[in-house]
């Protein structure tokens, strides 16, 4: 098919624009020419209006989150629902789905994946790990591997998943998985940013391993959001449990 030209689009665009309806006055010669050299200028400014147009209709969200001391609570997940609902379609995010063994811990402690995404566990340590979590649908255990080996297991349940070693009862570290395209994790500042959330109305959830809350979430107040938009909540955190 052949190939339009900018100046092509630009001028099919215009043929649109400046369409009006009932009897036109004709134009003389030196009219035509200076209308057309008008139009003309403002051309391209009219191309990339149409152009992104679409993409003003995406908002940002920052969440901080702070704990009942009002320091920053890093690891908390947020998750973005717009209208309320789960996300059509293919998930993916930019991190890469893994949780490595490395020095008698998971790093990192928490981890945000898409449903029936594939987590690849490798050991970086000189011993022997055995992995494994008794979440409910996300059940799984990968026996005794050495350093340097990898293993992988998909996660299909939304929710959580606790990992532990049944080898070294301190390594703990949870795997939250999600069924919203718009999610993300708290940073050492405790700020959450989630990227081209469609403009309207939402539901907004953070969640923490330690969070005192029914499944440790809890519903923010932002209920819907527009171009760049913010909230900082409290959350009250319990003290992890001993091992």
């Amino acid at each position: 098919m052949e190939r339009k030209t900018l100046q092509n689009l630009e001028h099919d665009n215009l043929s649109q624009l400046f369409i009006v309806q009932g009897p036109r006055r004709p134009l003389t010669g030196t009219s035509r020419q200076l209308g057309y050299a008008e139009i003309m200028k403002i051309a391209p400014l009219l191309f990339l209006v149409a152009m992104f147009a679409g993409s003003a209709q995406a908002a940002d969200l920052t969440v901080s989150v702070r704990g009942a001391d009002g320091k920053p609570v890093p690891d908390a997940v947020v998750t973005v629902y717009p209208n309320g609902q789960p996300t059509k379609g293919p998930i993916k995010f930019d991190w890469p789905y893994r949780v490595a063994q490395q020095n008698i811990q998971f790093n990192p402690f928490v981890l945000i994946v898409p449903a029936g995404a594939e987590v690849s566990f490798p050991n970086l340590d000189k011993v022997r790990h055995h992995v494994y979590s008794f979440s409910a649908g996300n059940k799984f255990e990968l026996k005794l591997y050495g350093r340097e080996e990898n293993r992988t297991v998909q996660l299909n349940a939304v929710g959580v998943a606790a990992i532990g070693c049944n080898i070294h009862d301190q390594m703990v570290g949870f795997i939250k998985v999600v069924d919203t395209a718009y999610a993300a994790k708290s940073d050492a500042n405790g700020n959450a940013v989630i990227h081209g959330i469609p403009d309207g109305p939402v539901v907004a959830k953070v969640w923490h391993p330690y969070l005192r809350a029914l499944k440790n979430e809890k519903t923010l107040n932002t209920a819907s959001v527009h171009g760049a938009a913010r909230e900082t909540t409290t959350v009250e955190l319990r003290a992890p449990s001993p091992h």
